[in-house]
């Protein structure tokens, strides 16, 4: 049920990109986009890491979302060895409608489901996430 509920609100958050002139652009985007840091950018193993996954697969939704236009990768100034990833212009308009598509779906979750109900859906959400 967990499946098929994070497919209906991923293809929901999809059709509300493509609404907001976002076609290219998917749920495992998000990840890059919302955290980069906007002032100096943020290292791919940070982004690995904030999303749970190997440094090879973070480097491929990079390489995706640079390939857009979303993001480039720059020099680090505090280690010349490094890079970092930043938000081009039209990845930081992509991030804010990301944001704002995703508050409209929680809202329109909340309403479909009663405060009640989405209160213990989160809850039981939150301790699933934080099972090792």
């Amino acid at each position: 049920m967990l499946l098929a509920a994070h497919r209906a609100l991923a293809t929901a958050l999809t059709s509300s990109m493509a609404e907001r002139g976002y076609d290219d652009v998917r749920p495992g985007h998000v990840v890059v986009l919302l955290h980069v840091d906007r002032r100096k950018g943020t290292r791919l193993g940070e982004l690995a890491g904030l999303a749970g996954i190997a440094k090879q697969s973070m480097m491929q939704v990079v390489d995706d979302l640079e390939a857009r236009g979303y993001v480039r990768r720059v020099p680090d100034p505090d280690d010349a060895r490094a890079k970092l990833v930043t938000l081009t212009t039209e990845g930081r308009r992509c991030a804010t409608e990301f944001r704002r598509a995703m508050q409209v779906l929680e809202t329109r979750t909340r309403r479909r489901l009663g405060d009640q109900t989405d209160e213990a859906l989160r809850s039981a959400l939150g301790v699933l996430a934080d099972e090792d």
